[in-house]
């Protein structure tokens, strides 16, 4: 288990994840900023001027995930991060990540009063050798609170929140521990099927409203938009997949077997494996079926009917190309066969 303490830069979660590893039996200190530390010696530096914050790494995000387990896997018991975590595709991902490994994350906000928090900023002296510094930093976190204002609509609702305005360290830590020990800080109802371990066969279905839009979802486990649809399971009949997925994810039950559109083979980029990926065509949506799409809070985040240039603002590339293929085959009425998004054997 993970006991992940959020909250604004200068909120107290370092000094709160301290005094908790003492509160919680078997625990151990997990602090996700030595990863992005070590980033300036892992990385190029041209890479590195690419990004204003190393959380915007997708390497940071997976090494955080892959670092946890093994930490896990080498200590046992429980986990305490105390990180900020702002941006909420971040946060799924990294939970998602975690929610793979058969992890739980048990989420906890630390809240003081902004005025509280300013004061607290103000009283930081992280580099008492270097003042300069120290002021960079009390900088850096006082630029940073427009936005953790703007994520506290999420964070509310997804973590247990602390007020810790009015009380010390100490204190903060206990009520983190009992809300563990009770329950109220609940665990994370993100979930994410098990990280591959070969190539896999996947299937989407691609449905459309009166304007020929596509739906597309925004899954919370993993970045970048999406078709409904998921990885084909042992003994299941793709487009039978696809249908499954399109129920579980929306609500929707299709009442035709979905026509192929196109076959497309990702190669294996690690730490991926690659594999078989068919999108199907799930026809156009009554008005009010597409009224009544139904989402897991724990899978999908938000879906919109896209026209193709809007899908390709959302999709990653890789899925745009995929897409886009998978269009042109509905309008010729055929089936496109692809190797890494480009047709082949096609004429």
């Amino acid at each position: 288990m993970i006991v992940w303490i959020n909250g604004a830069f200068g909120a107290g979660k370092s000094s709160t994840a301290r005094e908790l590893i003492d509160l919680i039996p078997n625990s151990t200190l997990f602090d996700p900023e030595l990863i992005g530390a070590g980033m300036r010696h892992l990385l190029p530096a041209k890479r590195l001027a690419e990004v204003g914050d190393y959380q915007d790494l997708p390497i940071w995000r997976r090494l955080v995930v892959d670092t946890a387990a093994a930490l896990l896997a080498e200590v046992g018991g429980v986990l305490v991060a105390p990180m900020t975590v702002l941006r909420q595709d971040y946060r799924d991902e990294i939970f998602g990540g975690l929610a793979s490994r058969r992890i739980a994350v048990r989420h906890v906000l630390l809240a003081p009063d902004e005025t509280i928090l300013r004061e607290r900023i103000a009283a930081r002296d992280e580099f008492p050798d270097d003042p300069e510094v120290s002021e960079r930093c009390r900088q850096w976190a006082y630029g940073n609170i427009e936005r953790y204002r703007a994520a506290l609509g999420w964070l509310t609702g997804d973590a247990h929140v602390i007020d810790n305005s009015r009380i010390d360290t100490r204190a903060a830590a206990r009520a983190v521990a009992e809300a563990v020990r009770t329950g109220a800080a609940a665990a994370s109802d993100i979930v994410q099927t098990p990280e591959p371990t070969a190539e896999t066969v996947a299937a989407g279905v691609l449905l459309f409203d009166e304007h020929d839009s596509v739906l597309l979802v925004d899954p919370t486990y993993k970045p970048g938009w999406e078709f409904p649809g998921g990885v084909v399971e042992r003994g299941e009949p793709p487009a039978r997949a696809g249908m499954r997925e399109v129920t579980e994810e929306l609500g929707i039950e299709l009442a035709d077997v979905p026509r192929l559109l196109v076959v497309d083979w990702e190669p294996p980029k690690p730490p991926g494996f690659g594999g078989l990926r068919l999108l199907f065509d799930g026809g156009r949506l009554p008005g009010g079926d597409a009224g009544r799409v139904l989402l897991p809070g724990s899978e999908l985040r938000g879906w919109k009917f896209a026209d193709e240039e809007e899908a390709a603002e959302l999709l990653p590339p890789a899925r745009y190309e995929r897409l886009r293929w998978a269009l042109r085959a509905r309008e010729r009425g055929t089936v496109l066969n692809l190797e890494a998004g480009v047709p082949v054997g096609c004429r």
